[in-house]
């Protein structure tokens, strides 16, 4: 055998064309197929990156700050999948900075100064500067995010911090003072089918080198239930592309049923502990007291369907049905309690039944604040005003000696009188905390209140002083 790796006798190839080595062009195109698709598909520009216009549209400030290399410490936050890691990397890229990537879960203190001094050592030798990247920055402790502070306050380093929880109540005060908050958006519809097509067509980086005919309809049940996540909505084209057999034509064909399988349940947007659990139970009280029966309906199935807590919700139509609804209705704090002992007792799901008749009730029910401001104001005249004594007639006579010291002297028994009422004076002084509405049972309640406050006002004031 020679060195051409022929055989002298019989002279074929042993080492045919099919089995040259591949070249390193295609191991990189290789690899890069391995990795998901939502990670391949990431912006590589602002020009590619989808949403956010409210911060990132032309003449925005975080796009003129990144646009004039003029970023100090930022923090993103937002729901998963709406950009804050790419954006991160768009913004070390186009200000040619170092990129360094920390995890909230992962690193340690030992972690941030190794990357903290070799920041330091290539702004100064290199004039190079650094962006610290910090994922889930909300996980760090106290004393771990306090490392930070000198290095971003002397800009060693600029920080970016991603977290999908508010900053103002999981991230350090000081670290917090030292950056500019931008709050993501989860991405809308349009976004989503415009990245989905996108990754269609893309030959390099997206599912362009395979033959996919992709159905509108599927794409865009892809992009409703993804519910504004990128990631979500990309990796789940990727199941269909690859899990989905050609056709006789070689023709993989992704339809409303192959969307349907690849993304069965809609991944909405809520964290037990942060904004979306606060905000959604805000958005269902408002929507009762506003008296929006749908709008509450809507906010009542998106808390079920994430599985929340049925008793923290119940605990919200009580205190609503207490503090809107009133004496307006009193119907709706006894319907209220109902449906928390209800949901108490047989759980979900059965118990969104009683929880949606409170809901209706309460949104559509005759409103009153006036018991809830009513007991606020007295609260603060004795917070604030000199302490009533109880008057002599009033106080307790059931001890001996209680007589003797003139205890309940005068006091008239509202029974003994017509229509059950007593012309007496139960305060001492000229009060006035409870002021009735119009709407529904109060204005009756108002009605009579009227009539008794008018016969008490005639009576001497208890607090002046007898004329000679």
């Amino acid at each position: 055998m020679d060195v051409t790796g022929k055989d002298p006798v019989s002279g074929p190839d042993l080492f045919p064309a099919a089995l040259e080595l591949p070249t390193a062009e295609s191991v990189r195109q290789d690899t890069d197929r391995v990795r998901p698709l939502a990670a391949r598909m990431r912006p590589r520009n602002l020009d590619e990156f989808a949403g956010q216009q409210h911060i990132l549209a032309p003449g925005q400030l975080l796009r003129r700050a990144i646009e004039a290399d003029r970023i100090q410490s930022l923090i993103f936050y937002g729901p998963p999948g709406t950009g804050k890691t790419s954006l991160a990397q768009i913004i070390a890229r186009q200000t040619s900075s170092k990129f360094e990537r920390l995890s909230g879960v992962e690193s340690n203190v030992s972690d941030m100064r190794r990357v903290l001094a070799s920041a330091s050592n290539r702004l100064e030798n290199k004039g190079q500067s650094t962006i610290l990247f910090i994922d889930e920055i909300h996980r760090f402790n106290k004393s771990q995010q306090d490392v930070l502070l000198p290095d971003v306050e002397s800009g060693v380093v600029r920080l970016i911090g991603a977290t999908t929880h508010n900053p103002f109540f999981f991230v350090n005060s000081p670290l917090v003072s030292r950056s500019q908050i931008f709050e993501l958006q989860p991405l809308n519809e349009a976004d989503l089918l415009n990245l989905l097509r996108r990754a269609l067509d893309d030959s390099e980086r997206g599912l362009g080198y395979l033959r996919i005919q992709a159905d509108d309809n599927a794409l865009r049940h892809l992009a409703t239930v993804a519910d504004g996540d990128a990631r979500k909505a990309l990796n789940s084209l990727e199941i269909a592309a690859m899990t989905t057999e050609p056709n006789g034509e070689g023709m993989i064909v992704i339809n409303m049923s192959v969307a349907e399988q690849c993304i069965q349940k809609k991944a909405i947007v809520y964290d037990g502990d942060g904004d979306a659990h606060y905000d959604t139970i805000s958005a269902f009280i408002k929507s009762m007291r506003g008296s929006q029966p749908d709008a509450a309906l809507y906010w009542l199935a998106k808390m079920i369907h994430a599985g929340e807590d049925p008793r923290f919700i119940t605990r919200r139509i009580v205190i609503c049905a207490a503090e809107d609804v009133g004496l307006a209705d009193p119907m709706a704090l006894i319907l209220a309690n109902a449906a928390h002992q209800a949901a108490e007792f047989i759980g979900w799901p059965e118990a969104r039944i009683p929880i949606a008749e409170a809901t209706i009730y309460i949104a559509t029910a005759n409103k009153s604040n006036s018991a809830y401001t009513a007991i606020d104001a007295a609260l603060e005249d004795v917070r604030t005003g000199r302490t009533l004594p109880v008057p002599q007639h009033l106080r307790d006579t059931h001890y001996a000696g209680a007589q003797r010291l003139g205890h309940g002297e005068g006091y008239q028994y509202a029974h003994d009188f017509p229509n059950h009422f007593a012309l007496q004076n139960h305060l001492g002084a000229a009060r006035q905390y409870y002021t009735p509405s119009d709407q529904g049972t109060e204005k009756k309640i108002g009605e009579r209140l009227q009539k008794w406050r008018a016969q008490i006002q005639s009576l001497p004031d208890p607090t002046s002083k007898p004329t000679k």
